[in-house]
């Protein structure tokens, strides 16, 4: 089997990870830029408003030189990391919770530790949620438009 590359395997666990998002009735959203300057690499809404950030792990390197994750706790109720089944899961913090993807496919294995966003913050999210997914969908229907659209939303 051929070995796949870091942007491939990313690839294959964020759309195992998003399927594995509709088939719980969660509204995925990818790469969404946060207020801080980070970016979430999904973010999905459930149907009670539970805001679940996914955080794609492609190979323990990419783990070992990302510390910026720990500050995803403060923008979703619910953080996990999405890997692949060669990922020495070891590695992975026991309170963070835990997809693992396989041939377009994934499953949860481990579910976090739940710590609600605050009411003023959840409505920001919220918002920026909505506003950049409609971006996007004005994008596909008319990509001029669009880009005048995120200018006047500022959110990507």
């Amino acid at each position: 089997m051929l070995e796949l590359s870091t942007p491939e395997r990313t690839l294959r666990v964020c759309r195992a990870a998003t399927r594995l998002c509709a088939r719980l009735g969660w509204a995925p959203l990818l790469e969404v830029p946060l207020p801080s300057g980070r970016r979430l690499d999904i973010l999905a809404l459930d149907a009670d408003g539970c805001l679940t950030a996914i955080e794609v792990k492609s190979c323990a390197r990419d783990f070992q030189s990302d510390g910026k994750w720990p500050e995803y706790r403060e923008w979703c109720d619910r953080l996990f990391f999405a890997v692949d089944l060669d990922f020495p899961q070891a590695l992975l913090p026991e309170d963070v919770g835990l997809i693992v993807a396989d041939d377009g496919e994934a499953a949860i294995l481990r579910h976090p530790a739940d710590h609600k966003v605050a009411p003023a913050r959840r409505k920001s999210l919220l918002l920026r949620y909505a506003r950049l997914a409609a971006g996007r969908l004005q994008g596909l229907i008319d990509p001029a438009g669009a880009m005048e659209l995120r200018a006047a939303l500022k959110v990507e």
